[in-house]
């Protein structure tokens, strides 16, 4: 199966990029590898970081994050709180 171009994801992030941003818990949102048990996998995604993982039980359902945009992968990241040094 062949992924999405780099080129998709660019405009897909530019598209929702302020909007991931405005959610509870997310801290930045860029573009990588998606990752499956803390390894890259060859999929490019969009890639929404958050300062915890949290169980889908525990969110509201206008919090969960979606698992692709306009057929581009979501991967959602846990990366802490993010601090200027």
């Amino acid at each position: 199966m062949v992924g999405p171009t780099l080129e998709q994801i660019r405009r897909v992030k530019a598209r929702y990029e302020q909007s991931l941003l405005q959610r509870p818990n997310v801290v930045g949102v860029g573009i990588g590898f998606k990752m499956e048990h803390n390894r890259p996998t060859d999929t490019l995604a969009l890639v929404v970081n958050v300062k915890q993982k949290l169980p889908a039980a525990e969110l509201s359902p206008d919090d969960i994050l979606p698992t692709e945009l306009e057929g581009v992968p979501v991967d959602v990241q846990e990366v802490g709180t993010i601090r200027a040094i």
